[in-house]
């Protein structure tokens, strides 16, 4: 018997990374994340789902979910997760007549996770139970029951090469860049998504000065610190015409409609980060180049 925990063949895989159906996901044309249709509800339950998105976490994330009100999805960097998945480490198992309940650990946080018992599978296709230490890769549903979470597996399957842990990781760094800063654009950079906090020089209040954009000549890149007053000032010194003095402080504001005490304070925290300097006086600036 193999110890698939329930992979069986249900889902056509190559290796962890691979884009079957039972994996992470990745990045694919036009967004992240793949789909999987229905999902294994407790016997008894009403629920059906349509197209679902799967997506990479770590047990932190799963943790530290928004869930606006009892009956809606999950939300994870501000978007609806459904399925999801992660890798982590058995410590401990307790079996009962309907289900398994494994309390597993990524390094970043512990969770349960409980699989339904299929009482009327063949003994020769029982699922047979992960051990205690070891690695697991589990895919499923986050749940809440009285305030308490857990993660109903539709699947687990034996970790065989640590590799994959380290795969995992990055995977869903990845998928947290890409809901938090934006998809890759043409020229490799990540474009900040509107309203979200980046750490890319972008358009501000809707309005695109054309710094940012490697493509067009722009494309310095700003500490994820920096405010965002500060990086609308940034903004304008890149894209304004202007000679070799750069622009007064006076001009900025008018130009941003902001008040000079707050221009004086962005040029402080400009200056400070190496991204400015000042020319001819302490009140006229220009964008480090290096």
């Amino acid at each position: 018997m193999s110890s698939n925990y329930g992979y069986q063949n249900n889902y056509s895989t190559t290796s962890y990374g691979a884009q079957g159906g039972a994996d992470g996901g990745g990045f694919v044309q036009g967004g992240y994340g793949g789909s999987q249709g229905g999902s294994q509800e407790s016997p008894g339950g009403s629920k059906t789902y349509g197209k679902d998105t799967l997506r990479p976490v770590t047990i932190k994330q799963i943790l530290e979910a928004v869930q606006p009100h009892p009956d809606a999805d999950f939300k994870i960097d501000g978007s609806e997760v459904t399925q999801l998945s992660f890798v982590g480490q058995v410590h401990s198992i307790s079996t009962q007549a309907t289900n398994n309940t494994y309390k597993v650990d990524d390094g970043t946080g512990l969770i349960e996770v409980k699989q339904w018992i299929d009482n009327d599978a063949a003994p020769e296709n029982a699922r047979p139970v992960p051990e205690e230490g070891k690695y697991i890769h589990v895919w499923g549903r986050l749940k809440s029951f009285h305030d308490k979470r857990h993660v109903g597996a539709h699947i687990i399957r034996p970790v065989l090469d640590m590799n994959e842990v380290t795969f995992h990781g990055l995977e869903a760094t990845l998928a947290h860049l890409y809901f938090t800063r934006g998809p890759v654009d043409t020229a490799g950079a990540m474009t900040k998504k509107e309203g979200s906090d980046g750490m890319f020089v972008d358009s501000y209040g809707g309005n695109n000065m054309g710094a940012g954009d490697a493509s067009t000549g722009g494309g310095k890149i700003l500490p994820a610190k920096v405010s965002r007053n500060s990086r609308m000032v940034f903004d304008l010194l890149q894209s304004e015409p202007q000679n070799n003095e750069g622009l007064n402080v006076n001009m900025i504001a008018t130009k941003l409609g902001m008040p000079v005490a707050d221009v004086y304070k962005c040029g402080d925290e400009l200056l400070a980060e190496g991204c400015i300097y000042t020319t001819v006086d302490d009140e006229t600036w220009a964008v480090l180049e290096y």
